[in-house]
C-alpha cells in the first residue's frame, strides 16, 4: 500500500528590513498599512552594517558582508528621492543626525523584541524615532526608551553587552549572507529574489495573503531639501528604491 506523503511546507516568505535604510522605512510603511495580512504573514529579519566586533565572528564562520563606500552625490540623490517618496504617503521626515552610527543596538534589540512577541511593535517604534522624530537609534539608552514603549523588556538595552545576543546578531548576519543579500528593502519568497522598495508589488504578486498590490501615486508638492549626510559606508550598489 502506497502511503500518501506530506506536501512539503513552503518556506515563509523573508523581508530583510534595516533602521538605517529609509527605502526599508517606507517598504515597512506599505506593507503595514496597505498590505498587513502580507506584513503578518512574513518574516521580518534584519540587516545592518556589522560592526568591528560582528565582522569578526562572521568572518569566523566564513561568512562575509558585503558592502561598498557610498558616494556624496548619492547621498544627495536619495536625500531628494526619500522627500518625494515621503511626501507622496503624507509623512514628513525628520533626518537623523547621527554622525557615528553604530548599528547593533538597534537590530540586536530587535531580537529581544522578537523573541518576546514584540518585534512588529518595535519595528515600528524604532522607524517612527529615527526617520520621523530625528532620534539617534546608536543611543542604547534612547533603543531602551524605545523598547518599553512597545512592552520590550530591558534586555533590549543592554543587547550589544549580551554574549549569546551576539551570538544570535553573528547567525542572523550569515541568513543574510546566505541569502546573498546586498541591500534593502530585500524580498524572498522560495527561489524568487526582489531588491528595492519599487519592487514590492512583484513580491506581492508572489504571495497568497488576499492583499493585492496598491502603490501610492498621489503627489505632494516637495520642500526645500535638507542638509547632506556625510558620506558613509554602504552595502548599496546604485538602485532607486533600495539602498543598505
Amino acid at each position: 500500500m502506497e502511503v500518501p506523503r506530506r506536501p512539503r511546507s513552503r518556506p515563509r516568505p523573508l523581508v530583510y528590513f534595516s533602521f538605517r535604510s529609509p527605502y526599508s522605512w517606507l517598504a515597512h510603511h506599505d506593507l503595514t498599512r496597505h498590505h498587513p495580512e502580507a506584513a503578518r504573514a512574513v518574516q521580518w529579519r534584519p540587516f545592518w552594517e556589522p560592526d568591528e566586533e560582528s565582522e569578526h565572528a562572521l568572518a569566523q564562520t566564513g561568512g562575509r558582508f558585503i558592502y561598498t563606500p557610498m558616494s556624496r552625490e548619492k547621498h544627495l540623490y536619495i536625500l531628494g528621492d526619500i522627500r518625494r517618496l515621503a511626501n507622496r504617503r503624507g509623512m514628513k521626515v525628520s533626518w537623523p543626525g547621527d554622525r557615528d552610527a553604530w548599528w547593533e543596538p538597534s537590530h540586536l534589540a530587535y531580537l529581544v523584541a522578537e523573541a518576546e512577541g514584540r518585534g512588529p511593535e518595535f519595528i515600528e517604534r524604532v522607524y517612527r524615532a529615527r526617520w520621523q522624530e530625528g532620534l539617534d537609534i546608536s543611543d542604547r539608552r534612547t533603543v531602551g526608551k524605545l523598547a518599553a514603549d512597545v512592552g520590550v523588556s530591558a534586555a533590549a538595552e543592554r543587547a550589544t553587552d549580551d554574549p549569546d545576543l551576539r551570538r544570535r546578531g553573528v547567525g542572523a548576519l550569515s541568513d543574510m549572507d546566505h541569502d546573498d543579500v546586498f541591500g534593502v528593502p530585500f524580498f524572498v519568497n522560495g527561489r524568487q529574489k526582489f531588491w528595492g522598495l519599487d519592487r514590492l508589488a512583484d513580491f506581492l504578486a508572489t504571495l497568497d495573503t488576499g492583499d493585492s498590490p496598491d502603490p501610492t501615486t498621489a503627489s505632494v508638492a516637495d520642500p526645500p531639501d535638507p542638509a547632506p549626510l556625510p558620506a558613509s559606508r554602504s552595502s548599496d550598489h546604485g538602485h532607486a528604491g533600495g539602498c543598505g
